[in-house]
């Protein structure tokens, strides 16, 4: 059979046009720590199923999946697309006379509720208000709809409406914004409902809420209809995956829970009460969105027992669960088969992080990989966030006939690479060579590490060590930090922690377990090289036992210590706190720690702004600290919406034979390396590398530096700086990707010379605010002290005399405590004292 197949390629970084600054998805919620709702709540793009629903009869399920929603009859293998239009399709509930499904819509600047006419395939919007709405679900009479909307408030908050003729009136609030009376970690003070669904008799609806309640996403409570009552049915920790659902004799409750588990499964209630609930499932595994059928004998929901999302079936009286697989997908549209191989310029098979979009800007890949996208997205260049999967070497995708764009990446040493495919039938094999990026002579090798990964962080998928292995190898990078933390009550990678290397490791690439230490005023630690975990893994939490800001950084760093560990400050800083000048609520114990010699690094570049972790640095850097600067992505992992897959922000050091993570280590922390989120980077002065010492006469001395750069997209600038101040700047000509250059700067007095690239605003080839990379520090010696050390002490001066200020007002269990606390932070202030005088 003929073959139609036409290719344009070019190469992403000799492109360079004006790029509009990257938005956060879905950025008209006015939510604190966006990152955490936008994953765990909204609808993602999975190629397994992530929501499912009854047909009337029960004798087929409807569910989203890839984007669109499908029908299935239950015992056979074939699945029937029903929608294939604009956007992506989820949360499908079908009305109770069986003809239509009211389902979401996300366009790529809101999520509008829709309807979809069984009989004729016709789908028609319910809402336009360009708001965030959700979670639709009929009335048990197919009159009116509950769902959960921002539009008006910006809020989570709860609606109900009147369906008539595919058109929507009488939208009411049942529910209003009001602000809660008790602190909160991660949630806003105003409170939310989320989830509803109605009671049979349809005189209830049972959602969500978090009203005057700390931590998690709220108990499950009842709002009468015609009273107002609001009743708590169940009230536990719960993180926007509970999904209540109603039995139809309206008598029980399925819903999903972490109760005392680091997994959701399914547990059932009575209506009326939630006092003893009744685990139905269990497993070392996320069972979510649970959905009763007709006939009460049975419940479907989404299981991420295989790592991907995947639909079963429970029978209520006996257990027995059963996959639902569609191994026969029938499409709307015509699709072909479509293989990708990648490849290295030997020939030889590479993983790899690809992206595959059609003319309408809609994602597609293969039918088992784990689709990711960015947390934010350009929208002058793309209607969508950009999406990708890891390949594998070579992967096979059903596509339409379509014109295409594929995008393939190899980590930061590599080309990009797009192409511009036109299916217009069967498609030929298509093969990507990746090439390096042209480095210097004498680059020689390099390992490349990212000391900050979340393998699992209560995501869509269910993740392993193998799978992170994996998903490194895709992105080139040679060692991998899982950080073992809490979210919320739940410690998901508790179990696979162990001091060694993780046994899915291989000669190139390594996993090790870590862990992070999290608290809200005291900012977030980074412990790395552990013996055994420290427990419990955070301080600060309002409301429980851990209310206490003690154990502080500085007790924890101790602790790390006496194990051998190493210890740094995480994701430090956003512009709002530093810049132009620290904010009155910045009391992050980082500068008490630093001065009292607990610190072995800090996170110059990861989920924070790279520029305002920056301007601290150099502070510390200009109080004479030799602080080096560590790079960790924060990447969740099991997340499919996320800024940056695992290696983004990563730390490169010079490699000595196989990969040895000791090395590695001793060679970050000594400050012989470079981090980076793109750009390949290089710097000597008069010869000494990062990390390394050079004296000078009293008189100054004029020094000689060399620098490099060789990047994947544009650099904007290119910068050597001496203690915190530009003094070469060096532009790159042509495609601004490539830079050999050579300058000397005259310098009395100790100090210290860094060689810095950043973009001043973001690329869609870079899932990351901007550009941004850093050598550590050449230190210089000489006599006198840096002229910049007493702006620098006296600006953590005041910083540490502000945390004094509250740390005296704070709630300790006990005196001694509390003096532990304040016997730090006094030592930490005499000693930047003694640096102003």
């Amino acid at each position: 059979m003929k073959k139609f197949l036409t290719i344009v390629v070019f190469i992403a970084a000799v492109i360079h046009t004006g790029i509009a600054q990257r938005i956060p998805v879905l950025n008209q919620v006015k939510l604190p720590h966006n990152y955490y709702y936008r994953e765990l709540y909204f609808p993602q793009l999975t190629s397994g199923p992530s929501s499912v629903a009854w047909s009337a009869d029960g004798k087929h399920l409807v569910y989203s999946m890839n984007g669109s929603l499908w029908i299935q009859e239950i015992g056979t293998a074939k699945a029937v697309q029903l929608t294939d239009e604009e956007g992506y399709d989820y949360q499908p509930d079908v009305s109770p006379d069986g003809k239509k499904i009211v389902f979401v819509r996300y366009n790529g600047t809101s999520t509008e509720i829709m309807t979809l006419d069984l009989a004729s395939g016709v789908t028609r919007p319910l809402t336009e208000n360009k708001a965030v709405n959700l979670e639709p679900r009929w009335s048990p009479d197919g009159r009116q709809i509950a769902f959960v909307s921002t539009a008006n408030s910006g809020n989570f908050l709860l609606h109900m409406a009147r369906v008539d003729q595919d058109k929507i009136t009488d939208i009411r609030f049942l529910d209003g914004d009001q602000t809660s009376k008790i602190p909160r970690y991660y949630y806003s003070p105003i409170d939310h409902s989320i989830n509803p669904v109605w009671a049979r008799d349809g005189k209830k609806i049972y959602f969500v809420s978090n009203r005057e309640i700390a931590h998690g996403t709220g108990a499950i409570v009842s709002l009468n209809l015609d009273t107002k009552e609001i009743k708590t049915i169940r009230h536990e920790e719960t993180s926007w995956k509970t999904n209540p659902d109603i039995s139809p004799d309206g008598t029980r409750m399925v819903y999903s829970s972490y109760l005392g588990r680091n997994w959701n499964q399914l547990w059932m209630i009575p209506v009326s009460r939630g006092d003893y609930p009744i685990p139905l499932t269990y497993g070392e595994y996320d069972n979510t969105r649970p959905r009763w059928s007709p006939d009460g004998k049975k419940i479907a929901f989404i299981s991420n027992r295989g790592g991907n999302t995947s639909l079963w079936l429970t029978d209520v009286y006996d257990g027995l669960q059963q996959k639902v697989t569609a191994t026969d997908l029938q499409y709307l549209k015509p699709r072909t088969k479509l293989e990708i191989t990648v490849q290295d310029e030997k020939g030889e098979k590479i993983a790899s992080r690809i992206s595959v979009t059609d003319s309408r800007g809609k994602f597609h890949a293969p039918a088992d990989a784990w689709i990711q996208a960015d947390d934010s997205r350009y929208p002058s260049q793309a209607r969508f966030e950009s999406h990708y999967f890891h390949g594998k070497g070579t992967d096979t995708l059903m596509v339409p006939h379509d014109r295409l764009v594929i995008q393939v990446s190899h980590g930061p040493e590599f080309e990009i690479i797009k192409k511009d495919i036109d299916v217009t039938g069967i498609s030929a094999p298509v093969t990507i060579t990746l090439k390096k990026l042209a480095t210097p002579t004498g680059y020689g090798s390099w390992w490349s590490g990212d000391l900050h990964v979340h393998m699992n962080y209560g995501g869509n998928y269910r993740s392993t060590p193998q799978k992170v292995v994996a998903q490194a190898a895709a992105e080139n990078l040679n060692f991998i930090f899982n950080m073992v933390v809490n979210k919320e009550q739940r410690v998901p990678d508790a179990s696979y922690f162990t001091p060694s290397r993780d046994r899915a490791s291989n000669a190139r690439t390594i996993l090790l377990h870590a862990q992070e230490f999290h608290t809200s005023f005291w900012g977030h630690l980074g412990l790395l090289r552990l013996d055994h975990l420290i427990v419990p893994g955070y301080s600060g939490y309002p409301e429980t036992a851990a209310s206490s800001l003690f154990p502080h950084n500085g007790f924890i760093a101790d602790r790390a210590h006496a194990q051998n560990g190493l210890v740094g400050y995480v994701h430090p800083f956003e512009t709002s706190e530093v810049i132009p000048d620290q904010f009155p609520t910045l009391f992050n114990e980082l500068p008490v720690d630093i001065a009292l010699g607990k610190v072995n690094y800090y996170e110059l570049i990861g989920f924070s702004d790279h520029k305002a972790s920056e301007k601290v640095w150099y502070q510390l850097l200009n109080c004479g600290f030799r602080i080096a600067a560590g790079a960790g992505t924060d990447a969740m992992t099991n997340y499919s919406n996320l800024r940056g897959p695992v290696g983004l922000c990563r730390v490169f050091v010079k490699a000595e034979g196989n990969p040895d993570e000791n090395l590695f280590l001793d060679k970050v922390i000594a400050g012989q390396s470079y981090v980076t989120n793109g750009p390949l980077i290089g710097f000597t002065v008069n010869g000494k590398n990062p990390g390394d010492s050079i004296s000078i006469s009293a008189k100054g001395q004029t020094l000689s530096y060399s620098a490099y750069i060789r990047s994947q997209i544009p650099v904007d600038h290119f910068e050597v700086v001496w203690n915190g101040e530009v003094v070469g700047s060096h532009q790159l000509m042509g495609t601004r990707t490539t830079g050999d250059v050579q300058g000397s700067i005259r310098v009395k007095g100790p100090g210290w010379m860094v060689l810095r690239a950043w973009n001043d605003i973001g690329h869609p080839d870079l899932p990351d605010l901007y550009l941004y990379a850093s050598t550590n520090p050449v230190y210089v010696h000489g006599r006198g002290v840096n002229t910049k050390q007493k702006e620098a002490a006296t600006y953590f001066l005041r910083w540490v005399e502000r945390i004094e200020t509250k740390a005296k007002e704070l709630v300790y269990r006990n005196g001694a405590e509390k003096e532990l606390v304040m016997d730090d932070i006094r030592r930490a202030k005499n000693y930047y004292y003694g640096l102003v005088k």
